[in-house]
This record gives structure tokens, C-alpha cells and sequence, in this order.
């Protein structure tokens, strides 16, 4: 484990942490603008209803922003099915869209029961990433458990010896190592922001590979790592490669930090943000 230095500063101004609500259901919001309402809200045509393309993208937008803001690599979760929605288009495009889907657990075992299901509404600013989310889950991993398996992937990051440099995760033929398990997840946690602020109505992203990975000593006991993610941009099949610097330890905020090589302005191509998995409090923007 090579010294600490101190993390590169990511380009932009920071932006406001939001915490998360503890509690059996979970409401989670970010900051952003109000989703349209009133006589200049349009519902799609009733002969066609939504897209099921929208609201797949509508339910992925929420879950990279539900897996972020709770700040655990253990509570991780995908989309198992959309059950229904709806979506309303204004004069500018922008689209509000409502829905109901269930999620699995990222690293579900087999016959594992799905963790439950989420109702959200996703708001695409035209084609603008960083949708607004409101998103209300039931049946979250129990605390006690999900705390005992952030110490165990903790304590796993730190037992890491050999030198990450140059490993690619998961390797040519597909394959993950058991003890490289841990610096996955971690990564797909930080990268779960990333893409959620790259998202929009058009696009969405999947974090293809892990590479150039670089653990860092701290004096906190944190969890200090550089690493390189390629996320596979559909629908242009284009892929990005993006740097990430995360810091992370179990019950505190998650610190995230990151440039992606790509055509944008530099304000669209770099952010960073701080998130908290304690201090329950309520926010929402719409």
C-alpha cells in the first residue's frame, strides 16, 4: 500500500451533499428543477402510452441515484423489472416520468428473493444530463446486516497486499477474483454517481471495466483509491474511459471525484459530490 497523497482537485465546484433517510421506506431527492405541471404538461398519447425504452431509462437513472446516496457497497442494487408507468412532456421536452419497478441484489445468489420494489419519478431536463429523482423504496437490506458486510468488504480493502496497478477487473476471459470482489463493488458504488450524472432521456451507461486501480494509506482508516472505469455509453456504443477518486469507510460519507475523457465542456465532463449514509433528513425538489 503506497503512501497517501493528496487527491488530484476534480474540475467544477463541488455540489451540495444530500443525506439519506434511514427509515423502512426511503425517500431520496436531489436538487434540480421542478418537474412541469399545470396546462403546459402534456400526457403522451393514450393510444401509445410511454416508451418501455423510457422508463427502463427512467428506473436506471433512480437506482444509480439510490445506490450513490446510500453510500453502501453491500445494499447495491439493479433492475429486475419495470411494472408500470407514465410519463408528461412540456413545450421545452422536458419529460417527468413516473413509475413502479423492482430490484435484485448486484451480487444476488441463486433463488435469492428480490429486495423489493421502488416507485420514483425521474424529470429529463431535454436532453441535459443529471435527471431530478425522487425515488421511495420498501424492503431494504436490514441495518444491522448491512453494516456487518460493509465491515467485512472493509476489512477485506485493507488486508489487500498485492500491488493493483495495471489489473484489469474483470480480466480478458470475463472473470472476477474472489479477492478482487471487494475493489468492484467499490468501484461500481462510486461509479453509480458518475453515471447517474451522465445520464439523460437519450443516454444511458454501464460500467464496463475496472483498470488502473491505485489504494492510498490515510490517517482516518478511510478507504483512498484511484481507479479508471470504461462505462459503455448507449446508445452511441461509444466507450468512455473516466477517472475516479473515491474515499469511503463504513457508516460515513462517501466522497466521489472524477473526469471522463470526452467531447464536452469541461463542466459537463467532470464533477464531484459528497454523500452521506447517517444524519437522516427529508429533501425533496418536487
Amino acid at each position: 500500500m503506497q503512501p497517501r497523497r493528496p487527491p488530484p482537485p476534480a474540475p467544477g465546484p463541488p455540489r451540495p451533499a444530500a443525506p439519506l433517510l434511514a427509515l423502512p421506506l426511503l425517500l431520496l431527492a436531489v436538487q434540480g428543477a421542478a418537474a412541469p405541471t399545470g396546462p403546459e404538461a402534456a400526457e403522451w398519447r393514450p393510444d401509445t402510452g410511454p416508451p418501455h425504452g423510457l422508463l427502463r431509462q427512467a428506473a436506471r437513472a433512480a437506482l444509480h441515484f439510490l445506490n450513490f446516496r446510500a453510500g453502501s457497497p453491500s445494499a447495491l442494487r439493479v433492475l429486475a423489472a419495470v411494472q408500470e408507468g407514465r410519463a408528461r412532456i412540456n413545450a421545452k421536452k422536458e419529460c417527468t416520468v413516473d413509475l413502479v419497478f423492482t430490484t435484485e441484489h448486484y451480487n444476488s445468489e441463486e433463488g435469492e428473493e428480490r429486495l423489493g420494489k421502488c416507485s420514483a419519478r425521474v424529470f429529463f431536463r431535454n436532453q441535459k444530463p443529471r435527471p431530478a429523482v425522487n425515488v421511495t423504496c420498501a424492503r431494504l437490506m436490514e441495518k444491522t446486516k448491512r453494516q456487518q458486510e460493509d465491515y467485512r468488504l472493509y476489512k477485506q480493502m485493507k488486508q489487500l497486499r498485492n500491488p493493483l496497478d495495471g489489473v484489469s477487473i474483470p480480466d480478458s476471459h470475463g472473470h472476477i477474483d474472489p479477492s478482487l470482489r471487494p475493489v468492484w463493488e467499490l468501484a461500481f458504488l462510486g461509479s453509480s454517481y458518475v453515471m447517474w450524472e451522465k445520464t439523460t432521456r437519450f443516454l444511458h451507461y454501464y460500467m464496463a471495466q475496472l483498470s488502473g486501480v491505485k489504494q492510498w494509506e490515510t490517517n482516518d482508516g478511510a478507504i483512498d483509491f484511484d481507479y479508471t472505469v470504461l462505462l459503455h455509453e448507449f446508445s452511441t456504443q461509444e466507450i468512455i474511459p473516466c477517472r475516479i477518486h473515491l474515499v469511503w469507510s463504513p457508516g460515513k460519507p462517501l466522497t466521489v471525484k472524477y473526469h471522463c475523457q470526452e467531447l464536452l465542456a469541461p463542466e459537463d465532463a467532470s464533477g464531484t459530490e459528497e454523500g452521506s449514509a447517517v444524519a437522516p433528513t427529508e429533501l425533496s425538489n418536487f
